[in-house]
């Protein structure tokens, strides 16, 4: 505990923006940061009034419940409906809208609909009610996949054949490129401090080696996030692209192994979709043939409505860092976290929700 209180220290953190401001001068730089507790940090510790102004903070597709489409929403709204049928989820997906409805109105109108802390939990369900289907819902990126992959492994082992998964895992890096390629202009990458616990830090080289993006792997305290953006100021300054590790009391350039076999074993890596981004290569898992008996989407078979986008809404464009909330004409008026019309407003990592509850306080950080 006290290593991490290191990072919480004022004067520690007063020193960093300093010498960040010092080293940077008047120079335009400008990073992203593709994590949404990044993104909460910065907001909620008001780092960027601490930065000069000419050093600006991007907040990319960090949140996996908001890079979630539509159409697997209303997949899962559809399974919901037929008989006999549980769906469980985490808590965070169940106000996310779909084309027409969302997890909780579903289930204010009477469809078996529960929140869990773990997919293990569905795992128990399903040995308890072995009349009825368990569905669990496995969102997330690297941090959160390697424990459905558990759960997806289990089930196989003790023989359930009343629960499945509806997969929509993402891995981060393929986003990264897609982001680069699509022309977001940015100077440098703050990498993911969870997921980089179970993917390491070597995923991230092609992002230096093949488009010359500097890269730091981040922790989350202020000074975590304060140390790492130094680091990529000192690579930009000195014309230089490496990827490197602040957050070395978790993170190492090889990862979790024992996770990623887990993965590997589990999961093949398939193009998906991201919501307000489209289909990204090689950038979602999908359980592996010999698991296929355990997929809820080859199981059952229901009738998706036809996907709808929320008009007015621009989280696509928010999720690609090419605006801020506040220039989306629903940002705050129509769009709100007790009535979130975008996917960006609803999760508390979500970049409209930080602004939301950060930016609009006395002594605005932006």
């Amino acid at each position: 505990m006290k290593f991490v209180d290191e990072y919480r220290d004022a004067g520690l953190v007063r020193r960093l923006a300093e010498e960040t401001s010092r080293l940077a001068g008047r120079r335009e730089l400008t990073f992203m940061e593709v994590c949404g507790t990044h993104t909460m940090s910065i907001f909620r510790n008001g780092i960027r009034v601490l930065l000069p102004a000419t050093l600006r903070l991007l907040s990319g597709p960090g949140c996996p419940i908001c890079v979630t489409p539509n159409r697997y929403l209303d997949q899962a709204i559809a399974l919901s409906r037929l008989p006999g049928i549980t769906i469980t989820t985490f808590g965070d997906m169940m106000r996310v809208p779909g084309s027409t409805s969302s997890l909780e109105r579903e289930r204010a109108v009477g469809r078996d609909i529960r929140v869990v802390y773990s997919p293990l939990d569905a795992l128990e369900l399903a040995r308890r009610n072995p009349s009825r289907e368990i569905v669990f819902l496995g969102v997330g990126f690297e941090t959160t996949s390697p424990g459905v992959a558990a759960a997806v492994q289990l089930a196989g082992s003790r023989h359930l054949s009343n629960i499945s998964f509806l997969v929509a895992h993402k891995v981060i890096p393929p986003a990264m490129r897609a982001l680069i390629e699509g022309g977001v202009a940015i100077d440098g990458f703050l990498c993911p401090g969870h997921v980089s616990v179970i993917t390491g830090s070597k995923p991230y080289e092609f992002l230096a080696r093949d488009y010359g993006h500097p890269c730091v792997v981040a922790g989350f305290e202020a000074a975590d996030v304060l140390e790492a953006i130094l680091m990529l100021v000192r690579q930009a300054i000195a014309g230089e692209a490496a990827v490197e590790i602040q957050y070395r009391r978790a993170v190492t350039q090889e990862g979790n192994k024992e996770a990623q076999r887990l993965l590997n074993s589990t999961f093949d890596t398939v193009d998906s979709e991201w919501r307000g981004i489209g289909s990204i290569p090689e950038s979602g898992l999908s359980l592996r043939a010999e698991l296929k008996g355990l997929d809820a989407a080859e199981k059952f078979e229901v009738e998706v409505e036809p996907t709808l986008e929320p008009k007015g809404c621009r989280c696509g464009e928010v999720l690609q860092g090419r605006i801020t909330p506040n220039t989306c004409p629903l940002f705050e008026t129509a769009c709100t976290p007790e009535n979130p019309v975008g996917s960006c407003m609803v999760s508390s990592e979500g970049t409209c929700a930080a602004w939301y509850r950060y930016a609009r306080m006395p002594g605005d950080c932006l």
